[in-house]
């Protein structure tokens, strides 16, 4: 694997990619917030082994050459815009993806956007968008949504000031390499608000990311059952099946948010064989 830049869309993206020489089928990765494309790399590894040619890039907002101002810059289609603008640029004209947490929410959103060009969607930890319930609804937003979009206060409680937050609720499972790369990227100038520009960019009156409509092409669900509610009740898993139209396999963990984190091998074996079904 090998750090590099993808210039695509009129930015330049930092991405790690491995396998490009080959001509097996394109995979695509999407990190989560507050990652970088650091967390694919057991991925990254393993698929190029099995013959993919993966690129795992950090989107909109990490990577310094892809950092607009605004929280309008940082709408769903214009994250889904650079997916496609990245496989363009690598040469991938169908190719397989794979999300994590916000990097969840994009994939959905692509695969339903193109369902030529995106073969198979392998979601971690996110169900579709269509059945999370407005915020109205009983066990809805979380918490910590809310507070992410309050300008001023999200980059006080996570900034310099605040780095005991992240160390202490999301980075006490992830490996210190990775942690110093985080460190190092909230570090970079305008990088925590252009990062939580995502979740500031939802619709102020649904708290939804924009409407993303079903899905036909094969799918691989994973989710740890130790996750935030508002994504895991029952509810939510009963209307799955509503934005799904093609093959569907779900997998239900005793893990939490960070599953490759909790459960790297069990994890990689599903995908692995989902990739390799449908390759």
């Amino acid at each position: 694997t090998g750090l590099v830049q993808i210039e695509a869309g009129g930015f330049s993206f930092r991405a790690r990619v491995a396998g490009l020489d080959g001509e097996g089928p394109g995979l695509i990765l999407l990190h989560g917030f507050p990652e970088s494309s650091i967390m694919w790399t057991p991925l990254l590894e393993r698929a190029a082994e099995a013959g993919f040619r993966v690129v795992a890039f950090d989107q909109r907002g990490y990577s310094p050459g892809a950092r607009p101002a605004g929280a309008d810059q940082y709408a769903l289609d214009l994250l889904v815009d650079d997916v496609f603008a990245v496989a363009d640029a690598v040469g991938f004209d169908g190719f397989h993806l794979i999300g994590h947490d916000w990097g969840s929410i994009v994939g959905w959103a692509a695969t339903s956007r193109d369902t030529t060009r995106v073969l198979s969607w392998a979601s971690l930890s996110i169900p579709h968008p269509g059945a999370i319930p407005e915020p109205d609804a009983p066990r809805s937003t979380p918490t910590y949504v809310k507070v992410f979009r309050r300008p001023g206060v999200a980059e006080a409680l996570l900034g310099a000031g605040g780095r005991w937050f992240m160390k202490t609720f999301m980075y006490s499972t992830m490996p210190a390499g990775h942690i110093a790369e985080y460190d190092a990227l909230y570090a970079e100038p305008g990088a925590l608000t252009a990062t939580l520009n995502w979740y500031r960019a939802l619709d102020p009156s649904s708290g939804a990311p924009g409407n993303v409509g079903p899905v036909e092409q094969p799918v691989l669900y994973v989710y740890g059952r130790n996750d935030i509610e508002a994504f895991v009740n029952e509810d939510v898993q009963s209307r799955m099946p509503a934005f799904v139209e093609g093959p569907f396999e779900t997998v239900g963990l005793d893990a939490g948010h960070w599953l490759i984190q909790d459960e790297e091998v069990i994890v990689l074996d599903y995908v692995m064989k989902h990739l390799e079904r449908n390759r």
